[in-house]
C-alpha cells in the first residue's frame, strides 16, 4: 500500500489539469480525448427543483490529463456526444447509471462501451457496496475530502475546494480500473463486470419517464399508472419535480375519486392545491 500510494503521488504531479471553457479550449480537448482510448468520467450537476438535472461540469481523465469543462460557460455537447457514443473509447465510471442518465439528458446522448469501478468493487468484495473516496483509499491509501458533494455547482465562480473535489472524482479512476482488471481476470469475473456495467448504463440512458415507471408498475394499478403517467407529463413541460404536482401518495387517492361524486372537484383540488390542475384533470379522468 505504501509503495502503491507514494507511485499515485508522483503520477498527480505529471498529469495537468485544463479547464475548458472556451470555443479554443474544446479544439485542444478534441484533439487530446482523440489521442486515448480510455477515459475516465464524471459530473456535477444540480436536480433539486427541476425535471431534468442541470449540468454544471463535465471532468475527463486520460492517462496523462485532467480536464474539467464547464457546461455553464461553453457548448461541449457535440465534442462530449461525440465520445460518449463511440464504443471504441472505454469510458470509466463511479456508479456509471447516476452520471449515463444525467448525460443521456442534458446532451441527448447515450453512453456506451462502460466500465464502472463500483460495481466491480462490489464483484470483488462479495455484495459491499463502496463509495469512490472508499475505493480510492483502499488502492491508494487517500483519504478524499468530500465536503462539497452537495455544494451549489451553479455558482460562479467555482471554490478552490470545488474544482479540487472535482478533479479527485477522475484522477483515480483509469488506475483503478486497471487494478480491477486483474483481480477480476484472476478469479474469471471480468466479463461480469462489466456486463453488469453495461446494464447500469443502459437504464441511465432510458428517458425519466420509463425509469420511473419501471419502479411503480407492478405496485400500482392501471388506473394509478395513467395518472402517474399524466402527472410525469406534465411535470417535465413544466421541467419541474413530480412531487411538485403531486406527491406520489396521493395517487391511490387520485384514482379512487368517483365522477359521480358531488365532492370530486373539491377532494381533487385538496390533494393538488391548484385550480388549473384540478381541472386538467377533471377532463382527463372524469
Amino acid at each position: 500500500m505504501k509503495i502503491r500510494s507514494f507511485l499515485r503521488r508522483k503520477l498527480k504531479r505529471k498529469r495537468n489539469s485544463h479547464f475548458i471553457f472556451s470555443k479554443n479550449d474544446l479544439d485542444f480537448l478534441d484533439s487530446e480525448l482523440s489521442k486515448s482510448k480510455i477515459l475516465g468520467i464524471d459530473t456535477e450537476f444540480d436536480w433539486r427543483t427541476t425535471y431534468f438535472p442541470n449540468l454544471s461540469l463535465v471532468q475527463i481523465a486520460t492517462e496523462t490529463k485532467l480536464f474539467l469543462i464547464d457546461c455553464l460557460k461553453v457548448s461541449a455537447n457535440s465534442i462530449l456526444k461525440k465520445y460518449l457514443e463511440d464504443e471504441n473509447y472505454l469510458k470509466i465510471f463511479h456508479s456509471v447509471r447516476s452520471d449515463a442518465t444525467v448525460l443521456s439528458k442534458c446532451l441527448d446522448c447515450k453512453t456506451e462501451n462502460v466500465f464502472d469501478i463500483q460495481i466491480a468493487e462490489k464483484i470483488l468484495s462479495k455484495g459491499e457496496i463502496k463509495s469512490y473516496g472508499k475505493i480510492v483509499n483502499k488502492h491508494f491509501g487517500i483519504k478524499l475530502k468530500k465536503t462539497e458533494t452537495n455544494s451549489n455547482w451553479l455558482k460562479r465562480p467555482l471554490s478552490d475546494e470545488q474544482i479540487k473535489y472535482a478533479l479527485d472524482d477522475i484522477d483515480f479512476l483509469i488506475e483503478i480500473y486497471g487494478y480491477q482488471v486483474k483481480s477480476l481476470s484472476k478469479v474469471s469475473l471480468m466479463n461480469k463486470a462489466t456486463l453488469d456495467s453495461e446494464k447500469e448504463a443502459k437504464l441511465g440512458n432510458l428517458s425519466l419517464k420509463k425509469v420511473r415507471l419501471k419502479k411503480i408498475q407492478n405496485k400500482f394499478s392501471k388506473r394509478n399508472i395513467e395518472i402517474f403517467i399524466w402527472r410525469e407529463d406534465l411535470a417535465k413541460e413544466e421541467n419541474v419535480p413530480p412531487a411538485y404536482i403531486f406527491k406520489d401518495k396521493h395517487l391511490k387517492k387520485l384514482s379512487k375519486i368517483d365522477p359521480k361524486d358531488n365532492h370530486a372537484k373539491r377532494k381533487i383540488m385538496t390533494i393538488v392545491g391548484d385550480t388549473n390542475l384540478t381541472e386538467n384533470f377533471i377532463s382527463t379522468f372524469l
